[in-house]
């Protein structure tokens, strides 16, 4: 089946290879949407002629307007213009690949028009897991993941009849460049250093979370929510050669394990194909040249940001919004050069510890969660 798609954050690093699937595959792209990237905004618009393009800050829109005036693609700003390319009708497929929770009503918007959702955003489950499953049964909206390791499960899954024959999810983490050091050397990461990961080439936040290990606790509460999976059968396993991209051990004791290659075209394309495979960009793993492969325990206790996720996931409710939100927030003052690379996990547990949390959250009391745990970590550092 050709695709048509919309690619929400599509001048960061999955929007960008999901362009190129797209070409390689012959996918028409029929909206694209950048927060100010107006020159790449630009380039992509010729390339693919989109129906729309969007700049969310509002201070790009009038610049990408005269770029693009010459061509037939329209031009709209902010959350409005997010959300028409989140359910322009031409479009049957949305990559929500857009960072942080501002992913979340765009792709509850998608999910209303019945859209097939590609999910980069792993903020939209950790935050709203149960809400967002729910209205997409509701709605029949189909949600692939894109995330390497969540679609190394996704494809793992099609090898069983039916969820009851599953007994652990095995998520596989690389460790990013921290892993074995002490609390002390951590002490003393520099920002350059964490933004340097050993096998993975992606945006300056989720490089910081891989660093920090908080990546891998969000992508423990989002197998929670995507594959309805309470978390004593969530297994997260370091495996520093990023080869195995994660598991499913099933209740014969057989287990099955998606490897590959170190690049996000495959999980892109595959949300796109599934339930067919096609020819595509992605670079086929050669297994002779492989190094051994290893696995280890994580150390939830050194690296505190994947502990706190742990416990978020066996909290629940409003919980996994606060740590987020926190945590979006502590990342961005790192990058900014304002906090050092410990102060992450202390800012995020000091907002755990402040915000009340709500059980049975509705959609205004987690946006809530949020607003509440970025105010405690920028009262805390002001």
């Amino acid at each position: 089946m050709k695709r048509i798609l919309s690619i929400l954050g599509s001048s960061g690093s999955i929007g960008r290879q999901t362009l190129k699937v797209a070409e390689v595959c012959g996918y028409e792209v029929a909206a694209i949407t950048v927060n100010k990237s107006v020159e790449l905004a630009e380039a992509q618009a010729r390339r693919f002629r989109p129906r729309l393009a969007v700049a969310v800050d509002e201070s790009a829109v009038d610049h990408l307007r005269v770029r693009l005036a010459d061509t037939d693609t329209k031009v709209l700003s902010g959350q409005e213009g997010l959300l028409e390319a989140a359910s322009l009708p031409e479009a049957d497929t949305v990559v929500t690949a857009i960072v942080g929770v501002a992913g979340l009503r765009p792709t509850l918007a998608a999910i209303d028009c019945g859209k097939r959702i590609a999910l980069a955003n792993k903020e939209t489950l950790v935050c709203a897991g149960e809400l967002v499953m729910s209205r997409a049964r509701e709605r029949g909206a189909e949600i692939v993941p894109v995330d390497s390791e969540h679609s190394a499960i996704f494809q793992c899954l099609q090898g069983c009849k039916n969820r009851g024959e599953v007994r652990r999810l095995i998520i596989t983490a690389s460790g990013g460049p921290f892993y074995g050091k002490s609390c002390k050397e951590l002490s003393l990461v520099t920002k350059e250093q964490a933004l340097k990961h050993p096998n993975w080439a992606m945006g300056a936040k989720i490089t910081i979370d891989s660093a920090t290990l908080m990546n891998k606790g969000l992508e423990f509460i989002e197998a929670m929510r995507l594959y309805a999976m309470p978390p004593e059968r969530i297994q997260i396993v370091v495996h520093r050669e990023s080869i195995v991209h994660s598991l499913v051990e099933f209740e014969d004791g057989a287990i099955l394990a998606q490897l590959g290659s170190a690049d996000m075209c495959l999980p892109i394309q595959y949300a796109l194909t599934w339930p067919e495979r096609t020819i595509g960009p992605a670079k086929p793993l050669d297994l002779l040249s492989c190094p051994p492969l290893t696995f280890q325990k994580p150390d939830p206790d050194t690296f505190r940001c994947l502990g706190l996720a742990l416990e978020c996931a066996e909290r629940g409710g409003t919980s996994t919004a606060i740590l987020n939100g926190a945590n979006e927030a502590a990342v961005a003052l790192f990058l900014a050069d304002k906090i050092g690379f410990l102060d992450i996990p202390r800012l995020v547990e000091r907002a755990l510890d402040q915000v009340p949390v709500v059980d049975r959250p509705t959609l205004e009391d987690i946006f809530d969660a949020d607003h509440a745990a970025r105010e405690a970590v920028h009262q805390v550092v002001r």
